[in-house]
């Protein structure tokens, strides 16, 4: 072999000028050819054409393999032998897209001018291989993005959209996705007997995923919330239903809070699955009031129970359901914390609330203003997601008394 190869490098470089120049050609216009599409079996079509019809072989393959990018397929000019010579497609950063595979006539050994004409091919093909793989998935990336906005538009269409108004009362809800969609979910459910119910919930996990478990909590909650069950009755039907839905729904499972709020008692009723305890801030001196959980998260365990609180709410009095959104903010490594939520939220002016327009509306801007602030424009870790309830009256109308 070793002096047929050197006959061949003689001959290479003893070839006229002008054979040499149309040898080039030949490979600027293969070049040419294979960066003409951006869709992969076409790329890797035309230079197995290419390779058969300049070098008359007998056959040409591109072997199929699978890349960080997606999946190389196979392409074939007619059916190499086993054994036949072989040439990687590397990508820019040394991955193998794919393997050229071809077949010479009688099985005869390629000239080092065929060798050479390959390999400049093959380098050319892996530069349009990778840019095509790069293209595809550019478009999915756009396309998922699309699929994302529409998803958002969603998800935001299905919270409530106006809040009720309640004679002596004032109700707000805010929420802010992490990413473009998230697991949190809060709506305001006005009841036949005039009373509302209230909901704050927080899918385990984020994203996509858990928007998905949101969208279907939202769905069996507004199925129950119109029939006339007692709280524990609600909470209980939701975990099982989560329950029974399978292993997947049960690694999502729901932490939430309920509020039956009765406008003409001013009576509340809570109870608190597996949530963040709720604040009640009362008017006067009185201590902000936890209401902690009373029962596992929705859908953790098969039959669970929760229990009532039953509690009045005085002229005045503000309550803050959350999302652990509010509380999982950090400045570098420190965290904002319950502690400091509790705080925010009792010191903010009771009679400056209490006189306003929008009290409900001014506390929970306040709240997220003070979150911000913390950050300092830091990335938001979590969903984040609240309503507020304040009574009307109370201080404000006993300063306007003296």
């Amino acid at each position: 072999m070793a002096p047929i190869e050197q006959s061949d490098a003689l001959d290479q470089s003893n070839l006229p000028l002008a054979e040499q120049v149309v040898r080039l050609q030949a490979l600027l216009e293969a070049s040419r050819a294979v960066h003409s599409t951006i869709e992969l079996t076409d790329v890797l079509h035309q230079s197995a054409v290419i390779a058969v019809r300049e070098l008359e072989l007998e056959g040409a393959l591109f072997t199929q393999q699978d890349v960080a990018y997606g999946n190389v397929p196979a392409v074939a000019v007619a059916g190499p032998c086993d054994g036949c010579p072989r040439f990687e497609l590397l990508s820019r950063g040394g991955e193998v897209l794919s393997e050229l595979v071809v077949a010479t006539p009688e099985g005869r050994p390629l000239s080092l001018y065929e060798r050479d004409f390959l390999e400049g091919l093959v380098l050319q093909t892996a530069v349009a291989l990778e840019n095509a793989i790069n293209h595809k998935r550019h478009l999915e990336y756009a396309r998922l993005a699309q699929d994302l906005d529409a998803a958002r538009a969603i998800q935001q269409s299905l919270l409530p959209q106006a809040m009720p108004s309640i004679p002596g009362y004032s109700v707000a809800a805010r929420s802010r996705a992490c990413y473009s969609v998230g697991g949190d979910y809060l709506d305001v459910v006005t009841e036949p007997d005039g009373s509302h119910l209230m909901v704050v919930a927080d899918v385990a996990g984020k994203g996509l995923a858990s928007a998905l478990v949101c969208t279907a909590f939202r769905s069996a909650f507004r199925a129950l919330a119109r029939q006339s069950l007692t709280l524990r009755e609600l909470a209980g039907r939701l975990s099982q239903q989560h329950w029974e839905e399978g292993a997947e729904a049960r690694r999502r499972y729901v932490t939430a809070i309920f509020v039956r709020l009765d406008p003409a008692s001013a009576e509340m009723e809570i109870v608190n699955a597996g949530h963040n305890p709720a604040f009640l801030v009362s008017s006067g001196d009185a201590p902000t009031r936890l209401v902690e959980a009373s029962g596992t998260p929705l859908g953790m365990l098969p039959g669970s129970r929760y229990s009532i609180e039953r509690i009045p709410i005085e002229p005045g009095a503000r309550l803050l359901l959350y999302t652990d959104g509010l509380t999982e903010v950090f400045q570098g490594e420190e965290e904002f914390g319950q502690d400091r939520l509790m705080e925010a939220f009792q010191a903010l002016d009771a009679l400056h609330i209490s006189d306003g327009e929008r009290p409900a509306e001014d506390t929970l801007a306040s709240l997220w203003t003070t979150l911000d602030t913390f950050t300092g424009g830091a990335p938001q870790q979590d969903d984040m997601s609240a309503i507020a309830l304040c009574r009307l009256g109370g201080r404000s109308k006993e300063k306007a008394s003296l």
